[in-house]
Formats: structure tokens, C-alpha cells, sequence
């Protein structure tokens, strides 16, 4: 990795529209989230139509998540958040802007060198993955996948010369992979001359141009190499520019060769990207489509259970009161966008149950066995680290066990899978005979573990009597919410008897509570803004109620806003944690510059390196009025404080820079000003640390076929003062774990030898299994600890499972026969039936048949002939609504497009158009159709 960053600062491959943060020029974040925005809102306004629902919201160039989400919420609540859209939209982001670090000189993933079909390859097996994750609910998995396809489509347009032909639609054979790719240009066509000084305006040769042949730019990297008469990529970096024909035709920036082509270029990757977002949005439906999108006001509900026989009447307290909320939420925008199930014992764990529909998850609950756990510990961190690479991130995680961990060895790689995802742990813990039988030390010992890792998310280990269980599933409920944000929080472990902690509460928090856990002996007194004061001996008093369960105190506080002040006295540890409902909250990233002739910053791997400076991407929420004053690291034992420096890229986007980086566990907090000019405080959930200990995990692809076998070298070095220490030596230990138990090796350890440059290097393989599926990903975590001081740091890489595509071909409609509307009126009085047949060329099976548009009713029979499986559709609908568009979609993911239209004392006609075409179809309605068979 190391050697690759110092090649990339002398040469950086065409890696296309800038990847993430530019304020002169569009870059590959903002074509994503433009296209994203779009057919979200299309999405939502044809759902609303359905409903009968008006949609208010005007769909133009200015959309805003906020915006897109409240026109596409049926409830206009004020704790509408953003933030699983943002979450969503920035892992799709970030996915995409990898390509440029991870594929540095592939030609086909940036759509150079005339590399048109392998890139179209790589489209077509993505899209495939993409649906195929959605169809088993991987919908994060989904995105990483779609993020990777989107690059080489959105760089076809900055690196061909599609807009110099005078294009205005997108090439929808792109990403269908069944049409052909039409009047390319030969390897042995010339197609630029020399650009004149600095002009190349016109350098694409006339006879190309007046042919409409088809070229992109070649691009070299280390020698000036292309075939003679074709056209280059352009650029400082670009080697074969300074060879004839000299200059480019890349379109990357308003300053590149054809800069003045850039805006036409980005906006055809727009329309572009928008297309294949229709087509997946085609195959898996509206509301998976949505949940692909992020667009959910609920975190998805996910438990991670032991099954041990002490265990079953727990759980049966648990169901109860899940059940319910899961029935209450039925139907609502807090109705989780999915459920996670992952059952643990000893010395079984998993399998990994994921479903979106609330039926199916309360069916795997109550198929739960319960027995064993003779020997007390169990696998729980096994489990957990199941669920935290199958939850999305920042997601609610709750562990239910009456029992220690078995598994401890697993603390360093669960507490890296934390800070990577943002999740939140809670465990629920409750008193057993068995496990308190137990000496009072050992116990507490037990504890802790569960105790920091869940203070290290921001959540909470709280430890009932198995009696009070159902008492404690308040915090599931509070935290199923929608909008809830942090206002403060704190692990502390006390070297006095007494701590003061001030929190503010704004105008924008409602619902404010404040959770208190800690020993029995722990009291607390609460001052409000007025000085009003409430003390833990009181259940219900002028500041709040205060419910006590087991080790935890729920303090549900009045809406008094101002600076608030708790008091806690205790000498054991403690945490207080408190949280409201607010549209204003944030997320961020750790980040890492990378060099290149496109410079950009990407997601870094693994803990800051201590005395070194970091940088981080955050994204706001709550609206443009929303401003952000201070970010800052927050080391609270130490009551180390370091502020940021503030950039500002525009949509509540910022990168904000450190110089350093607090020693230890240290916290980011946010301090902006809303739209009163009012004062407000965020704090993020997961917890962070440093480490002296840098490891760089290098890897060629983000993608395994099922079947085959991947290597990922990684290096190790201590770092001193930010830098690599080069006079170091020393011995590492190594763990490496995937969540799927696929085959992998790797070393134990490696040693740092003197004159060894401050480095070791290993190699990790991992082999993904044929029977993979599709669709689905593994998450590998390589951990390394200093022997010698126990410091820890991580890479966490995650690989999509993708196969090659089968079948590629769509079903395939014919018209069996249309019937007339009369002309009556009412429209209602009269009904009009459009028959089709469908076949699947591909061999894949027609899998679901749905109305896209329409309003009426479908019929289907399946029939089995000589050209294999038909399904005959009869569609019926009043007259008030003449026209349907049914979607086939067969077993590989592909989509055939059917519209009938009735028409009145006319013949039906029947033709072929492109996708692009069917939006605009629908406003010509002069037009006869009977049937469009694509």
C-alpha cells in the first residue's frame, strides 16, 4: 500500500469526474446523489398516486434529502430525520469514489482505452448483485455494489466522446448487457489529431465525428504507449497525451481538456445513473427500492438472543413485548425497513436471519430452541459479531444473555466492527443462579466486557433481575423512535465520589431522557435551566419521572430548555447517556487523503494513529438552515479538548481537519446554530480510539466470484509522532476473522526486525465457497496488537459476492389482445383488458409480474411449450385509466417492460423503444399503443 501511494504521487490512472469533495466542479458524490434524489422522489410521488396521497414536492435540479424525505413522508411529523438517507446516500458515495484508489489503472473500470464491452461487463454483473442483495435484504451490500457500478457508468460520459456527437440521452446498452454496442470505433480507426497549444477543443477528427463513430481516450501511466491516431485522456498525469495525437478528451473538470463539455457530461451521467437506479427500482419493487435508498424513519430491529435453557423464559417476556411494538408499528413510518435475527449458544452461533416483513421475524423467534449452556459462558460475541456486518451501519443492536462470554478473545475485532460501523450495542443482561453463584470479583469482570464494548457504542449494559426484563425493554422502544439524537453522554470511572456534567437542551428536542447506570448505591440530583433541582429519591418531581430498573434509572425529563447540570454520586463506574427527538443530528467518517492527479479524500481503515493529525467527513442534518459553528475531539477523562478546522462542500457536507488526536477514548461532538440562531449540542454515539500501531491492507478488487480465492497483502508498522517509525522493532500479533466462516489463512504474528524499515508485511487469503451466493458479502477484519504494549489498530474490508451473469436477456411480451374503451361516460362505466404473454428468454424463470403504472387488476397463468415457460397476464381496468405498464422481472434480475394502452375505435399498434423513452411516452397522448415489448 505504501509502495502504491508513492506510485499515485507521480501518477494517477483517469479515474473520471473528481470522486468526492469539489466546490468548482461536479463531482462523483454529487452526480450519485442528484441521480439518487431524483428517482427517489419519482419513486415516492408514483407510490403516493397509488395511495392516493397528494405529493407537494416539485422535481427539479434544487432537490435536497430533506426536502425528498418530507414529501415522500405520509405522516408530517417534525422528528422527520435524514440521517439513514444520509447514511445510505454517502455509503453509495464512498463506494464509488474507492474505485479511483482500489482500481488505480484498470482501463475498465473508468471506461478507457476503448475498454466499452468490459466495462459494460462490469455494470451488468454489479446490477445483477445489487438486485439480487435486495432480494435478500443485504440492502447495505446492495449499496457497496452499486456505488463500484456507478463509477464506470458515470465515467463514459467524461471519458468518450458521447457528448461531442451531440448526444443528449444517455446509452441505455450500457447497462444492457443484451443490446448491442453499436459503430464503435476500430483498434485501428484513428480518431484525434493534435490539440492546438492548448485547445483541444477540436481535436476529435471531423470523419469521426460526421461517421458518429463511438471512442473513449487512452490513458498511460508510466510510459507514453497508445495505438497510433487514437485519442488520449489528457492531463499532467496522463503520459500518453505528450505523444501524437497530443492532448485529451476527457471532460473530468471544467478545467480538463474538454472542460467546457463538463456540465453536459455530468448531466448525462445524472440522466444516466438515474436509468439504472429505474431498472433496479423495476425489478425489486417500489418498497424495496426505498429501503435500498435509506429512506426509513425506523433503525433496523435487531436481536442477538442466547438459546440456552435458562434463557427461554426471558425471552418469552421479550417476544411479548416486541410483538407489540412490532404490531403497533405495523404500517407506519416507524415500521423497521428490516428485522435481524442471530441466535448464539455453545458452541453453535448464527445463522444470520434477515427479513423485511415483521410476520417472518416473529416466526423465527418463536422457532427458537432452547437448551444446553451447562458450563455457564456462552458465544455471545460471536453472535454479536455476526449481527454488527450484517446490521447496516449505525444501526440499534441488542444482546439478550444471562451469561459471560466465552469468546473474549473476539473483544478487539467486535470493538473495531463498532467504530466502523457507528452500531450501538445495548445489552440486556439478566441475574441467573448459575452465572451468580460465581465469586462477586469474577462477576464484575464478566460485566465490564459487556459494559465497555456497549460504552464504547454509546449504548447501555444494563443488568436486570429476570423478573424485570420486560421493565427494560423501554430503551428498545425509545431507541426504535424516529429522530433520536444524542445530547450528551459519558463512561465514567470516578476518582472522586461526586461528578458534574452539564448538557443543553435546545428548541428543536422533544422527548428528552436521560440514562443513568451504575451500582444500587448510585444517586443523582438533576438542575435545570431555572435552578430547579430533582434528586434520584424522587419518582416523580418538577424536572422529570424516573423509572428504576435493575442497574439502570430512565429519567424522562420535562422540555425545558437551556443548560441543564446532573450530579452523580458513586464510586463504582457509571455512564449517562442522554437522548431526544430532533430533525438536527449528524454522521461522520474518518477519512484519508489519497494523491493522484485527482486528490481526494476516501474512507480510511482502522483507529487514527496517535500523535497524528485526522481528518473526518460530516454530514449535517435538520434542513439549510442548520449552521455548523465548532466540531470537536473530547477526551473526557483527561478533559482533553482539540477543535477541528471547517470546509464547508456544500448540502451540510463538511471535511473537518485535526492536528492531532486526544490520547486514549475520545468522543466528536458537534455545536452548530439552527434556524432561530439558537445553540445546540451533538454528540456521536461510538467512541473512538487512537493507536501507535498503523496497518494498511492492500487489495485488488472489492469483489469475489463464489468459487475462487482472494489474496490481501497487508503491512504493519509503529508510528511515532504520526510517522512511521523507522528505527522500530518489535512482534505483532495477528488475527484475522471473517463473518462468514469462509476458508482463510494467515499468519499469527510478524515480527518487525531491526534494519526492517519500521515494517513486516503479511498476506491474508480468503476463499469464497461456490455455494456463495450472489448477492451477499463477507466482512474481514485484520487485527493486529503490539506484544509488547497490547496497543491494537484494525483494517476492516468488506467483499461483495458476485457472480458472473448467466442470463442476460429480459422477458420478452407479445400482445394476445387488447380490448376497446367505448367512449362512455362516466369512464368508470366502461372497462378495457389488455392480454399479454411473457417468456423468459433467458432460462432464468419469470419470477414476479407487477403493475408498474395502472390501477387495475392482473390474472396469470403459466404454460409450458416448446419455447419453454410462458406466462399469459390479463390485465382490466376502468376507463378513466387506459394505460399499464407491467414489469417481468425473471430470475437473474432482468427486467421486460410491457405497456398496452386502450384506445377508442382504433387498432392497436405495436413497437420497440428504449427505457430512456417510456417517461416520455406517456406525455404524447395522441399516441396508439396496444403494446411496447421490450
Amino acid at each position: 500500500m505504501l509502495l502504491l501511494a508513492a506510485l499515485l504521487s507521480l501518477a494517477a490512472p483517469a479515474d473520471g469526474f473528481l470522486p468526492m469533495f469539489t466546490t468548482t466542479s461536479i463531482s462523483h458524490r454529487d452526480i450519485t446523489q442528484r441521480a439518487v434524489l431524483r428517482k427517489t422522489a419519482e419513486v415516492c410521488r408514483a407510490i403516493a398516486a397509488r395511495e392516493g396521497r397528494f405529493f407537494s414536492l416539485t422535481i427539479d435540479d434544487n432537490l435536497t434529502a430533506d426536502k425528498v424525505l418530507m414529501a415522500c413522508s405520509s405522516s408530517k411529523t417534525s422528528f422527520l430525520s435524514t440521517i439513514k438517507f444520509h447514511t445510505a446516500l454517502n455509503s453509495v458515495a464512498f463506494s464509488n469514489g474507492a474505485v479511483d484508489l482500489i482500481h488505480y489503472f484498470k482501463p475498465s473500470h473508468h471506461v478507457t482505452d476503448e475498454h466499452l464491452e468490459e466495462g459494460r461487463q462490469l455494470i451488468a454483473r454489479g446490477s445483477a448483485a445489487v438486485k439480487a442483495s435486495v432480494r435478500r435484504s443485504s440492502f447495505f451490500a446492495g449499496r457497496l455494489t452499486l456505488g463500484s457500478i456507478l463509477h464506470p457508468l458515470q465515467d463514459f460520459y467524461s471519458h468518450s466522446n458521447w457528448v461531442e456527437l451531440g448526444r443528449t440521452f444517455p446509452y441505455t446498452a450500457l447497462f444492457q448487457p443484451d443490446r448491442p454496442l453499436v459503430n464503435l470505433a476500430g483498434p485501428y480507426v484513428p480518431t484525434c489529431k493534435s490539440c492546438i497549444g492548448q485547445n483541444c477543443e477540436d481535436n476529435i477528427l471531423p470523419e469521426i465525428l460526421q461517421k458518429g463513430l463511438l471512442t473513449t481516450g487512452y490513458f498511460a501511466s508510466f510510459w507514453p504507449s497508445k495505438p497510433r491516431g487514437k485519442c488520449s485522456h489528457g492531463g499532467t498525469f496522463d503520459l500518453s497525451s505528450y505523444r501524437s495525437p497530443r492532448g485529451g478528451i476527457n471532460k473530468d473538470s471544467i478545467g480538463a481538456s474538454h472542460g467546457s463539455l463538463h456540465f453536459k457530461a455530468a448531466a448525462l451521467a445524472v440522466d444516466a445513473t438515474a436509468e439504472l437506479l429505474e431498472d433496479i427500482r423495476m425489478s425489486v419493487g417500489d418498497r424495496n427500492f426505498l429501503r435500498l435508498m435509506g429512506i426509513s424513519q425506523a433503525s433496523v430491529l435487531c436481536f442477538v438472543i442466547d438459546t440456552t435453557v435458562s434463557m427461554a423464559g426471558d425471552i418469552a417476556q421479550v417476544t411479548r413485548v416486541a410483538f407489540d411494538m412490532i404490531d403497533h408499528r405495523r404500517g407506519t413510518e416507524l415500521e423497521p425497513p428490516a428485522y435481524i435475527l442471530v441466535p448464539f449458544n455453545d458452541p453453535g452461533f448464527g445463522p444470520v436471519q434477515t427479513t423485511t416483513g415483521a410476520d417472518e421475524f416473529k416466526a423465527s423467534i418463536n422457532r427458537l430452541t432452547f437448551g444446553g449452556g451447562g458450563d455457564i459462558p456462552e458465544m455471545s460475541l460471536s453472535g454479536l459479531l455476526l449481527a454488527l456486518t450484517a446490521a447496516p451501519p449505525y444501526s440499534e443492536i441488542f444482546v439478550f444473555t444471562d451469561a459471560p462470554a466465552k469468546d473474549g478473545h473476539l473483544r478487539g475485532i467486535i470493538q473495531a466492527l463498532i467504530e466502523s460501523t457507528k452500531s450501538t450495542v445495548t445489552f440486556m443482561m439478566t441475574h441467573s443462579g448459575r452465572r451468580w453463584r460465581r465469586s462477586v470479583s469474577r462477576a464484575r469482570k464478566d460485566d465490564q466486557l459487556y459494559s465497555d464494548l456497549s460504552g464504547a457504542s454509546g449504548g447501555l449494559a444494563i443488568n436486570v433481575e429476570k423478573s424485570e426484563l420486560h421493565n427494560a425493554m423501554s430503551v428498545i422502544m425509545d431507541a426504535s423512535d424516529s429522530a433520536v439524537v444524542t445530547v450528551f453522554q459519558v463512561e465514567w470511572r470516578p476518582r472522586k465520589a461526586s461528578g458534574t456534567f452539564p448538557f443543553l437542551v435546545d428548541g428543536s428536542l422533544q422527548n428528552v431522557v436521560a440514562y443513568i447506570t451504575g451500582s444500587p448505591s448510585l444517586t443523582f440530583e438533576l438542575i435545570d435551566p431555572s435552578r430547579a433541582t430533582q434528586t434520584s429519591s424522587q419518582s416523580s418531581g418538577p424536572l422529570g419521572s424516573v423509572t428504576t430498573t435493575g442497574n439502570l434509572r430512565r429519567v424522562s425529563l420535562r422540555n425545558h430548555t437551556g443548560l441543564w447540570q446532573v450530579t452523580v454520586n458513586s464510586k463504582d463506574p457509571y455512564s449517562v447517556k442522554v437522548t431526544g427527538q430532533s430533525s438536527i443530528d449528524f454522521i461522520f467518517n474518518l477519512v484519508e487523503a489519497f494523491e493522484g492527479a485527482h486528490g481526494d479524500f476516501t474512507l480510511k481503515a482502522g483507529r487514527a494513529l496517535a500523535g497524528g493529525n485526522t481528518t473526518l467527513a460530516i454530514t449535517v442534518t435538520g434542513g439549510d438552515t442548520v449552521k455548523v459553528k465548532e466540531v470537536m475531539l473530547w477526551e473526557s477523562s483527561l478533559q482533553t479538548r482539540v477543535d477541528g478546522e471547517l470546509k464547508s462542500y456544500g448540502g451540510g457536507t463538511y471535511l473537518v481537519g485535526f492536528t492531532r488526536v486526544p490520547a486514549g477514548d475520545y468522543g466528536v461532538i458537534l455545536v452548530g446554530e439552527d434556524s432561530t440562531g439558537s445553540m445546540f449540542h451533538r454528540y456521536a454515539s461510538t467512541r473512538l480510539k487512537t493507536s501507535s500501531v498503523s496497518v494498511t491492507a492492500a487489495v485488488n478488487d472489492t469483489s469475489i466470484e463464489p468459487g475462487s480465492t482472494i489474496t490481501v497483502p497487508f503491512t504493519v508498522a509503529t508510528v511515532s509522532h504520526g510517522q512511521i517509525d523507522t528505527d522500530a522493532t518489535g512482534t505483532f500479533l495477528v488475527q484475522a476473522n471473517n463473518d462468514q466462516d469462509f476458508p482463510s489463512s494467515s499468519p499469527d504474528s510478524l515480527v518487525i526486525a531491526p534494519r526492517g524499515g519500521g515494517q513486516a508485511s503479511g498476506v491474508v487469503t480468503l476463499t469464497a465457497p461456490a455455494s456463495a451466493a450472489s448477492g451477499s458479502d463477507v466482512t474481514l477484519t485484520i487485527l493486529v496488537q503490539n506484544r509488547a504494549t497490547s496497543d491494537v489498530n484494525s483494517a476492516t474490508l468488506r467483499f461483495s459476492i458476485i457472480a458472473e451473469v448467466q442470463d442476460i436477456y429480459r422477458p420478452v411480451c407479445r400482445t394476445i389482445s387488447t380490448s376497446q374503451c367505448t367512449g362512455r361516460s362516466p369512464c368508470s362505466s366502461s372497462t378495457w383488458a389488455f392480454t399479454t404473454s411473457i417468456t423468459d428468454e433467458g432460462g432464468s424463470g419469470i419470477h414476479t409480474i407487477e403493475i408498474h403504472q395502472g390501477n387495475g387488476t392482473l390474472n396469470t397463468s403459466t404454460v409450458t411449450g416448446s419455447d419453454g415457460e410462458n406466462v399469459t397476464v390479463t390485465y382490466s381496468a376502468s376507463c378513466c385509466t387506459e394505460t399499464v405498464v407491467l414489469a417481468a422481472v425473471d430470475g437473474a434480475g432482468n427486467v421486460g417492460t410491457c405497456v398496452g394502452q386502450a384506445v377508442s375505435n382504433r387498432a392497436g399498434l405495436v413497437f420497440s423503444v428504449e427505457p430512456w423513452m417510456i417517461s416520455k411516452y406517456f406525455l404524447w397522448s395522441s399516441l396508439v399503443v396496444s403494446l411496447l415489448a421490450i
